[in-house]
């Protein structure tokens, strides 16, 4: 299993500045956000020249041309190449504005194509809330079957692109959108019955603001219901309170002895990508969680 990080994790003047600064803790996966390259997560527009400069920023010490490091001895060095593990493409699948919704599905094929052509299989997604300002937060209307009927319609039509251009749709449980919890995740993927559809699992997620009880039975049941879905899994820490965000790896009430042994068991491959964290907080949190890694 292999450790990465959200790239939006290093604000940098160029993308390539931002790669140097993952490179520089030992990482080599990251999940590409089109914002670092100064677009919306879903852009309107690509230029092909923006996608050959991803992949070459990417692909480091294959080109003459690519970035270099300077380590301690100030010797300058060529940095490894940085595999793109998932490409953002969050946008509220349930909107209560119909015309929202509608524009953002427009500008899935665009996004699609281009995370093929980085040669990346995964785009990220956010099942959504009936929340109009806000794709993260809760709203009471989110267990309507209205909102329910709407997710299937916006799934259907983003597995539909994924079928055109073969890659997969990561859907992630998260207690403030549409699929809130590990069963209901499952029931989509039973619904849908696409291929396409996969699931990214971020234990911290799973718990409410105000409790983060039963932490093991929640973990277990999520492997159990979505273990053999699960494409890529997020490392971010959760307090006794049920906070998550800005907290170190380690630092928090997760239990990450658990988390690792039930990926293990399920021989999960795909890479582990870090966030909710300062920058400043990186370099702890890396050694934590590569002191659980397996090869």
């Amino acid at each position: 299993m292999q450790l990465g990080i959200f790239a939006k994790t290093f604000p940098r003047r160029t993308f390539a500045e931002t790669l140097d600064a993952v490179s520089s803790h030992g990482l080599h996966w990251v999940q590409f956000n089109f914002s670092c390259v100064g677009l919306p997560t879903l852009p309107q527009t690509i230029e092909p020249n923006v996608i050959a400069q991803v992949r070459n920023d990417c692909a480091g010490g294959t080109s003459s041309t690519s970035p270099t490091l300077t380590d301690r001895s100030g010797t300058h060095r060529v940095r490894p190449s940085i595999e793109i593990a998932a490409v953002s493409g969050t946008f509220n699948m349930i909107h209560p504005d119909v015309r929202s919704r509608r524009e953002r599905l427009s500008r899935l094929p665009l996004l699609a194509k281009a995370t093929h052509e980085l040669g990346c299989d995964l785009i990220t997604l956010c099942t959504g809330t009936r929340d109009p300002d806000d794709m993260w937060r809760a709203h009471s209307d989110n267990s309507s079957a209205s909102a329910w009927r709407d997710l299937l319609q916006s799934m259907e039509e983003a597995t539909a692109v994924a079928e055109q251009y073969n890659i997969l749709l990561g859907v992630e449980p998260e207690t403030g959108n549409v699929i809130s919890s590990t069963r209901k995740a499952r029931q989509l993927l039973d619904e849908l019955h696409s291929s396409r559809v996969k699931i990214v699992l971020d234990p911290a997620n799973l718990f409410h603001h105000g409790k983060a009880e039963r932490i093991r039975d929640t973990m277990q049941e999520a492997f159990q219901l979505l273990g053999t879905n699960i494409v890529m899994a997020h490392a971010k820490e959760i307090s006794a309170d049920g906070v998550t965000g800005n907290i170190v790896p380690g630092r928090g009430v997760l239990d990450w002895n658990y988390y690792f042994d039930m990926l293990a068991q399920m021989n999960f491959r795909g890479p582990m990508v870090m966030h909710g964290l300062a920058e400043a907080a990186v370099a702890e949190g890396v050694r934590f969680l590569r002191g659980k890694l397996w090869d």
